[in-house]
């Protein structure tokens, strides 16, 4: 074989490797395999051409070039902290947290620099007005709304960066401790007050108990005096009755009764030596005998 022939197998040999590794490389920069988490902004001459979603994308080679791969997970910024007046004019400390992701990535490439400064720079910004709308008492009772008004506000502000706001926290509200102080006495005032009006309360509660009692006590008194009443108009109606039906004689065996029982009680007398008879007493017994024997025939 002539020197001639082998160097043109050279040559061709060397051509088709050339072809095979053009052929390859055309391919590798016509195929783009994008990750689920992120995005490839393309570019051509200069110029944004198109956005590569995860998967499989073909471009053409060597004009095409995914300039910019962005992530599309949330991201979370710095806590941050800024100093903010509330309408009271109380200096409060404001600790928050923003999470947030990116839509359209064209936009955030093409229109912003440093995302994440300017999301915190527009935070502060946004919750120093917010704070200002508000007392700081509403500022501590109402946090879930003012996180409300903060988010919104937020998301209204970075719409055209292409970006999501999808949380924003306040951590934390810290006082100055000339302000902790103030807010302290006025606490232990107000739980002075509210004892003061607790024992008050039960003072009056056990007036009007007393009072209750009082009266059910008077209630209770005037039932059995007229229970008693009563009893005694019933028992001057029978005996009303017996003078009636038995005249004279009814009403003297009653007054004999009387005297008998008097006369018994003072018999029993402790240390009672003599007993007092009355000039009639004989007479009182001879009329109850008398009486008696009458009703027994």
């Amino acid at each position: 074989m002539s020197e001639d022939l082998i160097v043109d197998v050279l040559l061709s040999n060397i051509v088709l490797i050339l072809g095979a590794i053009f052929l390859i490389l055309i391919v590798l920069k016509g195929i783009r395999i994008v990750p689920q988490s992120e995005k490839f902004v393309v570019e051509r001459f200069g110029r944004l051409h198109s956005v590569l979603g995860p998967g499989i994308n073909f471009i053409v080679p060597f004009l095409d070039v995914p300039r910019h791969k962005i992530s599309i997970l949330e991201r979370q910024l710095p806590n941050a902290t800024q100093d903010a007046i509330t309408r009271d004019n109380v200096l409060v400390q404001i600790d928050t947290s923003v999470f947030y992701r990116i839509l359209e990535p064209e936009k955030t490439v093409y229109r912003i620099r440093d995302v994440d400064a300017a999301i915190a720079t527009t935070v502060a910004g946004i919750v120093r007005a917010e704070i200002g709308k508000m007392d700081l008492d509403d500022v501590q009772s109402n946090r879930s709304q003012l996180i409300d008004q903060i988010k919104a506000s937020v998301e209204t502000a970075v719409d055209d960066w292409g970006i999501e706001v999808t949380r924003a926290e306040i951590l934390d509200v810290n006082l100055d401790q000339a302000t902790r102080d103030a807010m302290l006495q006025q606490l232990n005032a107000e739980r002075a007050r509210r004892a003061q009006v607790t024992e008050a309360e039960g003072q009056k509660r056990a007036i009007e108990l007393n009072a209750d009692a009082e009266l059910y006590a008077a209630e209770q008194t005037a039932k059995a005096r007229r229970i008693q009443a009563d009893a005694e108009a019933y028992a001057t109606e029978v005996v009303a009755k017996a003078i009636a039906d038995n005249g004279l004689e009814a009403a003297q065996y009653q007054v004999a009764l009387k005297q008998v029982d008097a006369l018994n009680a003072l018999g029993k007398g402790q240390g009672s030596q003599t007993i007092l008879v009355p000039a009639n007493a004989l007479d009182a017994f001879g009329d109850a005998f008398k009486l008696l024997k009458g009703g027994t025939k």
